[in-house]
């Protein structure tokens, strides 16, 4: 119920007023069963103006911290986002990671429409970065298609860091089903999550016009932490963790 009264009552109406979104190519969201929604990731307004445009309800895991924070603060970030159908997932590792990509494979199975940034964060700068392959493994297991989703001017309404979000006009493209039948039975196989990551991630960049970098965007805030610190930056590295499970992740937290 408060997924409805938000959507159509209460925050909807607001956004749409203030920020005018538009969406091109609704018609390549399927009608029912389940689809793997792979979006670029440029602010936390990405997470609000998706499902607003879209006529079917839209699930996003979200980071375990937004709903175990002590205090009314935290009871009422639970609330809030356990009402709008956000899922809990624990980013740790190990197990966990596990745990997080069978809770999206269970949702995909069960037909609900799973939103994911393959970036696993918000991009730093604008550009397009390395996606976790994650998403790769939840496809495969699932069975079912993958559509790209390219989000335009959320960072020029939400700038990062920013407290109140500025009025700026919001755009939508959604791009034509990936089917990844082809891979079936290959779960499991690194190479193929990788190429399935990598042509999601591919289709994404002619979708939005970004450039693409193949770094992930976490390892591109550590190196602009870095250079802001006065700090020379750390070359680039294939990979950003030496956890197999969790360079999997495909993280959908707004930090």
């Amino acid at each position: 119920m408060l997924y409805f009264w938000m959507k159509w009552v209460f925050l909807g109406p607001v956004l749409r007023l203030f920020f005018r979104p538009e969406v091109e190519g609704g018609e390549n969201i399927p009608a029912d069963g389940g689809a793997l929604l792979a979006s670029n990731h440029l602010a936390v307004a990405d997470s609000f103006f998706l499902p607003l445009m879209l006529s079917r309800r839209v699930t996003f895991p979200a980071k375990l911290e937004y709903f175990t924070q002590p205090g009314v603060k935290g009871k009422l970030k639970k609330w809030f986002f356990t009402g709008m159908g956000q899922i809990p997932i624990d980013r740790s590792g190990g197990a966990a990671a596990q745990a997080a990509l069978d809770t999206g494979i269970r949702l995909l199975r069960e037909g609900h429409l799973l939103g994911i940034y393959p970036e696993g964060t918000r991009s730093p700068d604008g550009r397009l970065y390395k996606g976790k392959t994650g998403l790769a493994r939840m496809v495969l297991e699932s069975r079912v298609p993958v559509i790209p989703v390219a989000m335009f001017g959320t960072d020029k309404a939400n700038p990062i860091g920013s407290k109140m979000w500025r009025p700026h006009k919001i755009r939508i493209r959604i791009g034509k089903p990936l089917d990844f039948s082809r891979y079936e039975g290959l779960a499991g196989d690194r190479f193929v999550e990788r190429s399935i990551t990598d042509e999601i991630m591919y289709a994404l960049m002619e979708l939005s016009g970004q450039e693409y970098v193949d770094i992930y965007a976490a390892k591109a805030k550590e190196m602009l932490a870095e250079e802001q610190n006065g700090k020379p930056a750390a070359l680039p590295t294939q990979r950003t963790t030496t956890s197999r499970d969790a360079d999997r992740i495909p993280e959908t937290e707004a930090g």
